[in-house]
């Protein structure tokens, strides 16, 4: 394949392994709880932005949506500059913009201030997977994919976490302020950690930055999730959005082609769809498609009021929080685990069995949703279906690639799950806003099942997906 180039031999073997591991794996887990805190931090609070900054609700959407973009173009590309010139580097580069980015949210005073700020702190969605690239580049191979597991566990404790934070603010504070000065002091004390803490000592292969594939690249992600984030507002056939996705797929074409043709392009393409990375990368889709489901799904699902709309459980922001204490004990638990079961039956059956985790604790709710147990054991049932599926995806995700494109080939796959949470948001918002109770814009109980439903299935196709890849590829 034309600007393909075969890495020089030394560049595929191992780098040495730290000395010490044990304080940068609790480096990289800090930083990655830090950077999954912030992604929803603000979820809670956006009918108080609404009414602080008297704007309507897709304008405040605009608060995480921002974020969300942000990432996705900032993970691809800090990714690559990681595998050239040291992950290290770059993770700080991810740490310092949330920092900065938490700053101008505290001290933001209007709503494209803090649409800014929050911007800024999306950039450092790119962390996860520097930091699974790192512990590939130098941690000793019996300890991959349990230390890929604790890292990549942080995203789902982080989420928890967020909203456990937010919700104890929320209720002792009226403004924004407190929760973003929080995410600074977080982020100021995960830089110092990295910086003391994490290796500097990966494999780099140098060289120029790809800048027009990076460009094209951006710009089509930006289309791309534009279009399906704002769908339901906009219209899924209106003009705005049929546009957008015209450019998605204009700017995709465009992209493959100066791939194909840089002699250092910025993803090479063998990581998207090669014969061993297309299961993984679908694999990553659709778990990203269950677990971003979760978050505003049990939001709306805890909070509503049983007196008022026959169902729900009556709860606060805070309550949220609480419910999915369960999700973060068995979700580390597991994720320390799953290197066992890893080097027992292999890491593609290993996603396989935490997928159909994933899909069972979906399925509970499609089935019961109303007293507080059925929350308790999805939350439990789910913890462990991540803890392992999330460990070996990582690994799963850079084992079959050269030490000088772990960082990459990473970054894709954390790139395809954001990609599945956006049309995850997009399907379960369509579903609640086309079944709600009569005379009303309220979600019904039987939408909310039904969301449950949508999302186990994703979760058992995720299942399949894993079991093929082990069965061709062991």
């Amino acid at each position: 394949m034309p600007g393909v180039a075969t890495p020089p031999a030394e560049l595929t073997e191992r780098a040495p392994a730290a000395p010490r591991t044990g304080p940068a794996l609790l480096a990289l887990a800090a930083a990655g709880l830090v950077v999954s805190v912030q992604q929803t931090l603000v979820i809670p609070v956006l009918p108080q932005l609404m009414r602080l900054f008297d704007a309507s609700v897709s304008a405040v959407t605009w608060v995480f949506t921002a974020s969300l973009l942000a990432g996705a173009v900032a993970t691809p590309v800090l990714s690559r500059l990681g595998d050239m010139y040291g992950k290290k580097r770059m993770i700080m580069l991810a740490m310092g913009l949330l920092l900065a980015g938490s700053v101008v949210c505290a001290l933001s005073g209007s709503l494209g201030v803090l649409v800014a700020g929050r911007t800024l702190q999306g950039t450092s969605a790119a962390l996860i997977p520097l930091a699974i690239g790192m512990i590939r580049d130098t941690f000793p191979a019996e300890r991959i994919t349990t230390a890929i597991g604790v890292v990549s566990a942080t995203m789902g404790v982080g989420g928890t976490a967020g909203m456990i934070v937010t919700g104890l603010i929320a209720d002792r504070t009226e403004g924004h302020r407190p929760i973003f000065w929080v995410a600074a002091g977080l982020a100021a004390a995960g830089l110092a950690l990295v910086r003391l803490c994490a290796p500097d000592n990966g494999a780099r292969v140098g060289g120029r930055p790809d800048i027009p594939g990076a460009a094209v690249l951006a710009a089509c992600l930006l289309c791309l999730l534009l279009g399906v984030s704002e769908g339901n507002r906009w219209g899924w056939t209106s003009a705005g959005v049929l546009a957008l996705f015209g450019g998605a797929a204009v700017l995709c074409a465009a992209w493959v082609a100066v791939e194909l043709r840089v002699r250092e392009p910025l993803v090479r393409l063998a990581l998207l769809v090669g014969p061993k990375s297309l299961s993984a990368n679908l694999a990553s889709a659709l778990l990203g498609f269950s677990m971003f489901a979760t978050f505003t799904l049990i939001a709306g699902l805890v909070q509503a009021r049983r007196d008022e709309v026959g169902y729900g459980l009556d709860g606060s922001v805070l309550d949220v929080g609480l419910y999915m204490l369960p999700n973060t004990v068995t979700m580390l638990v597991m994720s320390m685990l799953s290197g066992r079961i890893a080097a027992r039956i292999g890491p593609a059956y290993t996603l396989a069995l935490g997928s159909a985790f994933v899909a069972v604790s979906y399925l509970w709710l499609a089935v019961s949703v109303s007293h507080a147990y059925d929350m308790l054991a999805f939350s439990t049932i789910q913890g462990v279906g991540f803890g392992i599926a999330y460990a070996a995806l990582g690994t799963l995700a850079v084992r079959h690639v050269p030490m000088d494109q772990s960082g990459i080939a990473s970054g894709i796959n954390s790139l395809v799950r954001t990609t599945g949470g956006s049309v995850a948001g997009a399907v379960t918002a369509a579903v609640l806003s086309a079944h709600t109770i009569a005379g009303t814009s309220v979600p019904s109980q039987g939408a909310y099942q039904l969301c449950f439903a949508i999302v186990a299935a994703g979760g058992l196709l995720a299942a399949v997906v894993a079991a093929g890849h082990g069965l061709r590829h062991g």
